[in-house]
C-alpha cells in the first residue's frame, strides 16, 4: 500500500474511532449518583456540547436497562423540543466497558432555574413555554411514548426561550398488546407533578393524560412562580389537588378501580372547586381556561396535546406545519422488554446503540464483519482520566478557554450553577423563528431585556 494511502487510512481511522480527541473539556456542570456532566468544546464544529459520563453502567441490570431505554428513545425521538444526543463515544472494548460517554447539545439552564430567576415573565413567555412543551408532547404521544417524569428540572432552557424536554429514564413505549398495568409498576416520578390517577393506583390503565397533567402543573408554576401542588405525601398531594379542583364527581369516583382509593374519595368531605380565575388573578383568561382543561381530575377530560395546541390561547403562534406527529415506534425496537436479560445481554444491546453513532462500524456489525482480533484505537482512557481529575477537584480546573456558561444541563442530582436572565438578542431570534407578530415580538424582546 502506498505510504500516502496508509496515512489517509490512519487519519480516517483515528478520526472515527478515537473520537474522544474531538472534544476539549471546559468544566464540570453537574454531578449525581450516575456520574458527572462536563461542558466541552467540539473542535470539529466549534460548538459547545455537554458530555455526560455514566459510570458503572452494568452494576445493576435494572439501571442498565433504564439507560438503554433512554438512549434508544432519544435516538428515535428527533424533534426540536426534545434534547438531542449528538454522539456516543465508542468504548475501547466491546465486551469489557463499564462507562459510557454521551454527547448532548448544551443548554444553558432549565425551567426550574428560569422560574426562580425571573419573576417578571410576560404573557408571551408563558405562551412560548407552554407551546413548546405541548409540541414535544404531541410528537412523543403520537409515537406512543409516555415521559412519566415531567417537571421543571427536566425541561432544559436557553436564554432565547427555547425549551427542550430531557431525562427519559422513566419513559416507556405503550404497545397495544402490552398490559399497561404491568408496564408501569416502577413508577417513582416526582410527587408534585404526578397525576391523581397515579396517586394510589386509581385507574387500571394509564394514558398519555398523565403527561398532560404534569405539563399543566409546570405551566401553573410558570404562571405563579412556585409549585402548584407541593404535597408532602400521597395523601397530602390529593388533599391539595381536591382543595383546588373540588371533590371528584360520583361518575369519576365510580371509574376508580382500586377499592381503597375509591373508598378514600367517597369518604372525603365535600369540597367545592376554587375558580381558576381566583387562583390565578391577573393572568390571561385564555391561559387560565386552557390550564383548567389540562388539570382535569379525570384523565379522560384532559385534552390531548394536539387538542391543546389548537386552543384559542395559541392564536397567532400555533402553526400546524410546526407541530409534527411521529410514527409509532416499532415493537422490534423494544423486543428486549419481552425477555429476561442478563448483564451481558444488556451490554450487547447498549453497544449496538452506540454503533448507531458510528456508521461504518454499524455496517460491519450488521454484516458480521466485526474486527474481533484487535481493539479499536480509543482516546476514552485519557478522557476518563480528565473526568476523574475534575470530579476529584470539584471541577476546579483551568478551562480550555474562558467559559461563558453559567447553567446546568441534563438530569442531575447536584447542580453547580448560577442564574442569568433571558436576554434581548436571543428573544428577537426566537420571535423571528416562531413567526410571532411584530407587536408580540417587541413585547417579548422588551420584557426580556427589562425595558
Amino acid at each position: 500500500m502506498p505510504y500516502s494511502c496508509f496515512q489517509d487510512l490512519k487519519e480516517d481511522f483515528f478520526t472515527e474511532y478515537g473520537d474522544a480527541n474531538q472534544y476539549k473539556i471546559i468544566e464540570v456542570i453537574g454531578k449525581g449518583s450516575y456520574g458527572v456532566v462536563c461542558a466541552a468544546l467540539d473542535t470539529h464544529t466549534g460548538k459547545k456540547v455537554a458530555i455526560k459520563k455514566i459510570r458503572d453502567v452494568f452494576d445493576y441490570t435494572s439501571d442498565a436497562l433504564r439507560i438503554l431505554r433512554e438512549v434508544k428513545l432519544l435516538r428515535l425521538l428527533r424533534h426540536p423540543d426534545i434534547v438531542e444526543i449528538k454522539h456516543i463515544m465508542l468504548p475501547p472494548s466491546k465486551r469489557e466497558f463499564n462507562d459510557i460517554f454521551v454527547v448532548f447539545e448544551l443548554m444553558e439552564s432549565d425551567l426550574h432555574e428560569v422560574i426562580k430567576a425571573n419573576d417578571d415573565l410576560t404573557r408571551e413567555h408563558h405562551q412560548f413555554f407552554l407551546y413548546q412543551m405541548l409540541r414535544a408532547m404531541k410528537y412523543m404521544h403520537t409515537a406512543n411514548v409516555y415521559h412519566r417524569d415531567l417537571k421543571p428540572k427536566n425541561i432544559l432552557a436557553n436564554a432565547n426561550c427555547k425549551l427542550k424536554v430531557c431525562d427519559f429514564g422513566l419513559a416507556r413505549v405503550a404497545f397495544s398488546d402490552t398490559p399497561t398495568t404491568v408496564f408501569w409498576t416502577d413508577y417513582v416520578a416526582t410527587r408534585w407533578y404526578r397525576a391523581p390517577e397515579l396517586c394510589g393506583f386509581f385507574f387500571s390503565k394509564y394514558t398519555p393524560a398523565i403527561d398532560i397533567w404534569s405539563i399543566g402543573c409546570i405551566f401553573a408554576e410558570v404562571l405563579m412562580g412556585k409549585p402548584l401542588f407541593p404535597g408532602k405525601s400521597v395523601v397530602h398531594q390529593l388533599e391539595l389537588i381536591t382543595d383546588l379542583l373540588g371533590t371528584p364527581s360520583p361518575e369519576t369516583i365510580s371509574g376508580v378501580r382500586n377499592d381503597k382509593a375509591r373508598k378514600y374519595l367517597t369518604e372525603m368531605r365535600i369540597k367545592q372547586p376554587v375558580p381558576f380565575s381566583q387562583k390565578f388573578p391577573n393572568v390571561d383568561p385564555l391561559a387560565v381556561r386552557l390550564l383548567q382543561r389540562l388539570l382535569a381530575f379525570d384523565p379522560k377530560d384532559r385534552p390531548t396535546a394536539e387538542e391543546a395546541l389548537a386552543d384559542p390561547y395559541f392564536k397567532g403562534l400555533a402553526k400546524i406545519e410546526r407541530e409534527p406527529s411521529c410514527q409509532p415506534i416499532s415493537k422490534l425496537e423494544f423486543e428486549f422488554e419481552r425477555r429476561r436479560l442478563v448483564k451481558e445481554d444488556v451490554r450487547e444491546l447498549i453497544y449496538r446503540e452506540i454503533l448507531e453513532y458510528h456508521p461504518q462500524l454499524l455496517k460491519d456489525y450488521i454484516n458480521g464483519n466485526e474486527g474481533t482480533n484487535f481493539l479499536y484505537p480509543s482516546a476514552i482512557g485519557q478522557f476518563r482520566k480528565q473526568f476523574a481529575y475534575l470530579e476529584e477537584n470539584s471541577g476546579r480546573s483551568v478551562p480550555v478557554f474562558p467559559s461563558e456558561r453559567k447553567h446546568t444541563s441534563l438530569p442531575r442530582n447536584t447542580v453547580h450553577s448560577s442564574t442569568i436572565p433571558l436576554n434581548r438578542q436571543s428573544a428577537s431570534v426566537l420571535c423571528e423563528n416562531q413567526n410571532v407578530t411584530e407587536e408580540a415580538s417587541k413585547k417579548v424582546t422588551d420584557a426580556i431585556s427589562g425595558n
